[in-house]
């Protein structure tokens, strides 16, 4: 990898109190949440939510339901690099960290690092790029290269100083499943994860995940309504404790429910044969504001800012980077 490639790392933790700094992405959930008169009502109810659901998931000896409490930190990852002998900095993603912390013995346990992901580039990938290159019979044209630039940075975080020296395992990102692909109900099922589903084939976010590294399964979790897709590297099954499992499960699916309620609030369960859909409408919403419309348009905005400000005038060095960096094993 090239030396002339490293990560600088910055936390902000996410709680009532939280405003978004001026370098975070604005179309990510926490910025969405957190604006307005009702700001501060919205992340206390966002945040009470995650915090009931991880008590109703963690329930062996924990007869009141109020056990556990969850810290949650926005982990902002800027990009340092040299483009014409100058040091060029560009932010490169934000996730979300989980800290659990046992109310009884307070014990102070770290989660799953992970969890909501968001990316400049990514924005410039699928609100710009993909666009651009147009349609055809099947649908959007995708590029032969398409998120290769993007999955090798990704990588190349992972596999950095900057977070071995934060983060003691591998991350895992949970987002919701895809309204293009049908999912079936198999026979597996994990004491936490819940129901596993599956595809016959991948989304384009799937295969661009895979970009990045992560390979996919899709769970139903108790309680939960439809499956969620987690994205990870090594034995998702393994790797983590239950508490970790529960910590993603229950902050992302907070989030879900807030920004997509008609998949992951709906007023009945998936079937053993689900299609996901946006279009339906035997659902509940929550009572946190949040402008789906707003996050849309402003990904187009900063997947252009992304194309100004770091893949036109930087792409000879991003190319010759990318064709060094060794390719992803699946």
């Amino acid at each position: 990898m090239s030396n002339d490639f490293g990560f600088r790392v910055t936390t902000t933790r996410f709680d009532e109190d939280y405003t978004p700094s001026t370098t975070s992405r604005v179309t990510t959930n926490f910025a969405n949440l957190a604006r307005g008169e009702g700001r501060q009502q919205n992340l206390r109810r966002a945040l009470t939510m995650i915090r009931r659901r991880f008590n109703d998931l963690a329930d062996w000896d924990n007869p009141s339901g109020d056990r556990y409490g969850l810290e949650l930190d926005i982990v902002s990852v800027e990009l340092g690099f040299t483009a014409g002998e100058v040091d060029r900095e560009f932010p490169l993603l934000e996730v979300l960290d989980v800290t659990i912390v046992d109310g009884w013995t307070g014990a102070r346990r770290h989660g799953i690092v992970g969890n909501n992901f968001s990316s400049y580039v990514r924005d410039y990938d699928f609100s710009v790029r993909l666009p651009a290159a147009g349609r055809g019979p099947a649908g959007p044209v995708v590029p032969e290269d398409f998120g290769d630039l993007h999955g090798k940075l990704f990588q190349a975080f992972l596999d950095s100083a900057a977070y071995a020296e934060r983060f003691p395992q591998p991350p895992v990102i949970c987002i919701s499943v895809s309204t293009s692909k049908t999912y079936r109900r198999t026979d597996n099922r994990h004491p936490v994860l819940g129901v596993e589903y599956q595809q016959d084939d991948h989304s384009l976010t799937d295969e661009y995940f895979a970009k990045m590294g992560l390979r996919v399964r899709y769970f139903m979790p108790r309680g939960a309504v439809a499956p969620l897709a987690l994205y990870f590297r090594g034995d998702l099954l393994h790797d983590y404790t239950d508490l970790q499992l529960i910590g993603t499960i229950s902050t992302m699916e907070a989030f879900q429910k807030i920004y997509r309620p008609e998949i992951y609030n709906a007023n009945a369960a998936a079937a053993s044969v689900y299609r996901p859909s946006l279009e339906e409408q035997d659902f509940s919403r929550t009572l946190i504001d949040y402008d789906r419309d707003e996050r849309s348009r402003l990904a187009v905005t900063q997947g252009r800012y992304t194309e100004e400000h770091f893949m036109n005038p930087h792409r000879d060095v991003l190319e010759q980077w990318a064709a060094d960096f060794p390719e992803v094993v699946r």
